[in-house]
């Protein structure tokens, strides 16, 4: 390696002969994430290419053809040698943390408002109201989740052919109406008709604003800006459950009950969010100008540090545009990617006890003798514990880089409180006892910011992204539909069976992670030893002629 003077810019370039394989033809996204920019040196903004997978020329002539025949939106402005500093990429990061980030964050409120509204109503006495009983509420819980898992995969086959800042606002104000219509709920028939309709509109919204974020940021600046979306829902709920304790007292009021106006108020709110979203969202980070914005987000140099930026962390980004649609062949071909399943089954089981506990959290209170008002304001602790181990643990996993292994402090932690919970012959009479424990266990460390991430980035490929992201979300709708079926009212009221079941479920998480972990590991093993063997021709040769596609490809490592 030579360390060079140029422009002013401290710059690192490589040399070699023909007979050198130090420069990585192709790196690896946990190298270009750990050594994207060099440190500062001698207080001047460095920038390292070393890394820089485009740095072969052949390598970077054939990603230009590519991206030229995908008709990729920016393509114009890919340039394998082009430079920025540290301060500048910062100042650009800021820009879009305002821009991109905080927009998703509010957009995933208006999600949650409406999602988790229904916890909040039941203290005002809705099942009575509506003649329904607890078996009933199951049912209606999981005909939302069966429709939120179904609507998953087609939501995110018209938003990748319509575009996400198109069909995202339509999704948002489409369930706003449902939301509010539940003003007028009068029976069972009536909330499982609205639960369906919810379950259809929500669903693939959260893999559509993924994939809306990836075309912005790189898979490690995903990862944390991820975990803002889970707090801004710990957030969320801690205010409408502020809101709600207020509502409530409108019981009466024009007729209607205070649950009736918590649909009313809040399916509002989210149906004004939804409208501004259409001119608020842009399509990518080279067409953001519009006509009420006519000089754009970013400046023609700005746009060229955040297209080659992404592209350099994964080139598969620009292998698909922004409104090309996914063909059965690629569906089915994402589908079977088999290396993300062991991501699909940590989906399907990690939240089981967490959401089945804060289903029936507002009943719970309730019938421990607290009154309706105040069972809403008793969850907001549990709310800020699980916001604040789930920014803790994601920002741990970043910066120890690894996810598997993290992760396992989130058995550790629920395992000890969920036996006491079963177990503990006093957590079933003593209220305030009871309270605690349930609280600390819906404050679990939150894994799901990491796993989405972690199907992003073991993707290695837009249309796999695409479809594992829907993937991963149908099988943590399939646990949360396990989850609405845990507590039957044969087991009330101490549910010692349901609680067992919970038990089980974390104490499954630990030989899960430990497994995906090994999986992960042993197959980057078997690729490192045939990598390093090959010749710097034949590794050339490999990347410009294979076949294998996405994380297939040998030079790909999985993050683990």
């Amino acid at each position: 390696m030579a360390d060079i003077k140029k422009q002013g810019v401290f710059v690192r370039t490589s040399e070699r002969d023909d007979s050198s394989d130090e420069i990585p033809l192709s790196a690896t996204p946990e190298e270009l994430e750990r050594t994207s920019l060099l440190d500062l040196e001698d207080g001047v903004d460095t920038q390292a290419n070393d890394l820089n997978p485009f740095s072969n020329p052949k390598v970077a002539e054939y990603y230009r053809d590519v991206y030229e025949s995908s008709r990729y939106e920016c393509r114009e402005r890919f340039d394998p040698n082009f430079t920025w500093t540290k301060i500048e990429e910062k100042e650009l990061t800021r820009k879009l943390d305002w821009r991109v980030s905080c927009l998703g964050c509010v957009m995933f409120v208006a999600l949650q408002i409406d999602r988790g509204n229904l916890s909040q109503c039941l203290a005002d006495n809705m099942l009575d109201d509506l003649g329904m009983t607890t078996d009933q509420y199951n049912l209606g819980n999981t005909i939302f989740y069966l429709s939120f898992l179904s609507a998953e995969l087609p939501s995110q086959l018209v938003s990748k052919r319509l575009g996400c800042d198109i069909w995202m606002p339509i999704e948002m104000c489409l369930w706003a109406l449902v939301s509010v219509s539940q003003f007028k709920l009068k029976n069972a028939t009536g909330f499982y008709i609205t639960r369906c309709l919810m379950g259809l509109l929500e669903g693939g919204f959260i893999p559509d604003l993924v994939l809306w974020m990836s075309y912005f940021y790189t898979s490690a600046e995903l990862s944390i800006r991820l975990s803002f979306f889970w707090t801004s829902m710990s957030i969320t709920t801690i205010v409408t459950s502020i809101m709600a304790y207020a509502l409530l007292h409108l019981r009466g009021v024009g007729g209607f009950a205070g649950w009736a106006w918590i649909f009313l108020v809040e399916g509002s709110m989210t149906f004004v969010i939804g409208f501004l979203c259409f001119f608020l969202m842009v399509p990518s980070a080279v067409q953001t100008k519009t006509p009420w914005n006519k000089n754009g987000w970013f400046t023609e140099r700005e746009e060229y540090i955040l297209v080659n930026k992404t592209l350099r962390d994964d080139p598969s980004k620009g292998l698909m545009n922004n409104r090309q649609g996914i063909t059965p062949k690629m569906l089915w071909e994402a589908m079977c990617d088999y290396y993300l399943w062991p991501v699909y089954i940590i989906g399907i089981l990690s939240h089981v006890p967490e959401n089945a506990l804060g289903a029936y959290l507002t009943l719970v209170l309730k019938s421990m003798g607290y009154s309706s008002f105040n069972v809403n304001l008793m969850a907001i602790p549990s709310h800020i514990l699980h916001f604040v181990s789930l920014l803790c643990i994601t920002w741990y996993s970043e910066k120890k880089h690894s996810i598997f292994n993290v992760c396992l402090y989130h058995p550790l932690w629920a395992v000890p409180l969920l036996a006491i919970l079963r177990w503990w012959d006093g957590s079933y009479v003593e209220k305030w006892q009871t309270y605690l424990i349930i609280s600390l266990i819906l404050g679990t460390p939150y894994i799901h910011a990491m796993m989405v991430s972690a199907c992003s980035r073991n993707s290695q490929s837009i249309k796999t992204r695409t479809v594992s992201a829907s993937l991963y979300n149908m099988f943590v709708q399939s646990g949360s539909i396990i989850a609405s079926n845990i507590f039957q009212k044969d087991d009330a009221p101490y549910y010692r069976a349901g609680n067992t079941r919970l038990f089980g479920f974390a104490v499954s998480m630990f030989p899960i992670l430990l497994a995906t972990k090994w999986f992960y590991v042993s197959i980057n093993k078997k690729r490192d030893k045939k990598w390093g063997a090959m010749t710097y021709e034949e590794r050339e040769n490999y990347i410009l002629t294979t076949k294998d596609k996405g994380s297939k490809r040998l030079n790909f490592r999985f993050a683990h």
